[in-house]
């Protein structure tokens, strides 16, 4: 039977999605979405059910099969892209985690980053890992999960515990417990790995106290890496693509030169540029990361991230309550012609780039006694703008590289408002795909490249196609004095939480 479809696996950090797609980028059985339970049980901390994880990415993956009539055969390949360093750590025999993943926005090891940069480590870790020292990257959290768990390490240091990120996770259930594997673009992500060296450090594992043997082997981001386990579909089913959901964007955004970028709106806000063969080294705290590896080419990234963006319009929905859904923030913002001078900095978790500060905190500024809702609203969608400008215009500066344009894509990317706002503030350019799943695509193209599918990076590009043009038309001295008051504003924000 003739194979012509893909699977994308989108496990992100608020939901778990499948897309069932043809050669010819057509959705077929649409976005099956399945929401992921956020826990948070102490100020700071966040975490998941990996086991909801798995089951519930199972459950939209069998959705997209069985309600378009697919039979396991038609199927090419598959393709994983996932929140990237949230941590799972379970038992290799039993198959069962043994506490609850820690996410990504977690802040519950800034201690233990803060050790490690009073015993010198800063530098030595921003060389070998591309990556500054925070709570943000995995290695810490497998470090806090050994310390805190009974037995853990005893368990770990004896091989009988197994630990990964979230496209570690999903394979091993996937092939039934026969792979543990991730691609270089996740492991990049860890602090753990040498982005010259293109291995573990054992340098930074023994720092930690992380044994060797808890990690998984590292694999290509494009090619046939492993097959589903016939238990699951009946037949096997190629694993042929996996990348961070960030590097999975930038791929599915065409981004394959250097000096081409994309921000992703989703829960937070990620702006990537390519830069090729080049590592750069960040003079602006930004991260240096692998891109992918293909066909064992390795390419890197320039990467700044945002941690609160989409987070910030749901807390506007699901803890203030003032707005109904995300697509009425967009429209009560533009009930208003400005802020009214309020400006609010979303440090729920602390800032990422340029400041990586952990111990940031969110707060509203300028507030009188006529400050409206919509207000409120129309600050939060600018402050996700605010953010991301701060993150080109080091880009720009480390790169050397005058960047004319931004591609765009992710949840918030369909807000109009929004992107005209991030085009003045920025005074660029902004393109808007008309796919603007273009995580999910990049797990397809790279699954589809790795099977043959597509024979080059080419017949991709010619493939990705514009949806809007946003231009800037603010003045110059606006955009100025806009962007001096949020500095401000950020300011004020930085090391609040220090008892």
């Amino acid at each position: 039977m003739h194979r012509k479809y893909i699977i994308a696996l989108d496990q992100g950090t608020t939901s778990s999605r499948a897309v069932l797609f043809d050669r010819d980028n057509n959705i077929i059985a649409g976005i099956r979405n399945t929401p992921l339970n956020q826990k948070y049980p102490n100020p700071g901390w966040v975490e998941h059910d990996a086991e909801e994880i798995w089951l519930g990415q199972l459950k939209v993956l069998k959705s997209v099969i069985s309600e378009y009539g697919v039979s396991p055969e038609e199927i090419a390949c598959l393709g994983i892209t996932n929140q990237r360093e949230t941590v799972v750590v379970w038992d290799k025999n039993t198959g069962k985690p043994v506490c609850n993943a820690i996410v990504w926005q977690c802040r519950r090891t800034a201690d233990i980053c803060t050790n490690l940069k009073i015993n010198g480590l800063t530098e030595i870790i921003r060389d070998k890992t591309g990556l500054v020292i925070d709570a943000y990257f995995s290695g810490t959290k497998i470090k806090w999960i050994l310390d805190n768990v009974a037995g853990a390490r005893e368990r770990a240091e004896t091989g009988e515990l197994l630990a990964g990120t979230i496209d570690t996770w999903l394979v091993w259930n996937l092939t039934g417990g026969r792979r543990h594997i991730t691609d270089y673009s996740n492991a990049s992500r860890t602090m753990l790995f040498n982005i010259k060296k293109l291995d573990w450090d054992e340098e930074l594992l023994k720092e930690l106290g992380i044994p060797r043997c808890m990690l998984p082997d590292v694999v290509p981001s494009s090619g046939v890496i492993a097959e589903t386990s016939e238990q699951i579909f009946g037949a096997r089913i190629p694993i042929s693509g996996i990348a961070g959901d960030q590097q999975a964007a930038l791929f599915g955004q065409a981004c394959f030169e250097a000096g081409t970028a994309k921000n992703t709106y989703g829960t937070g806000c990620f702006i990537l540029m390519n830069t090729g063969k080049n590592i750069i080294k960040s003079k602006s705290n930004l991260l240096t990361t692998i891109a992918w590896n293909i066909g064992n080419s390795v390419e890197y990234a320039l990467e700044g991230s945002v941690f609160n963006a989409g987070s910030a319009i749901q807390w506007l929905r699901d803890e203030l309550k003032i707005i109904d859904s995300a697509h009425q923030s967009d429209i009560d913002a533009e009930k208003v012609e400005d802020t009214d001078g309020v400006y609010i900095v979303p440090a729920f978790t602390g800032l990422g780039a340029p400041y990586w500060d952990m111990y940031a905190r969110g707060i509203i500024v300028g507030i009188t006694r006529g400050t409206r809702r919509e207000h409120i609203i129309r600050a939060v969608l600018e402050a996700i703008a605010y953010q991301s400008r701060e993150v080109f215009d080091v880009m720009r500066l480390d790169s050397g590289i005058e960047l004319k344009e931004l591609k765009v894509d992710g949840g918030a990317s369909v807000s109009p408002f929004l992107m005209q706002f991030q085009a003045d503030i920025m005074g660029i350019t902004v393109k808007r795909p008309k796919i603007i799943e273009t995580t999910a695509m990049g797990a397809v193209y790279l699954a589809g490249l790795g099977t043959g599918m597509w024979n080059s990076r080419d017949e991709i590009r010619k493939e990705w196609e514009l949806d809007r043009i946003y231009s800037p038309v603010m003045d110059e001295a606006t955009r100025r004095n806009k962007f001096s008051n949020w500095k401000r504003a950020v300011e004020r924000s930085l090391k609040w939480d220090i008892s």
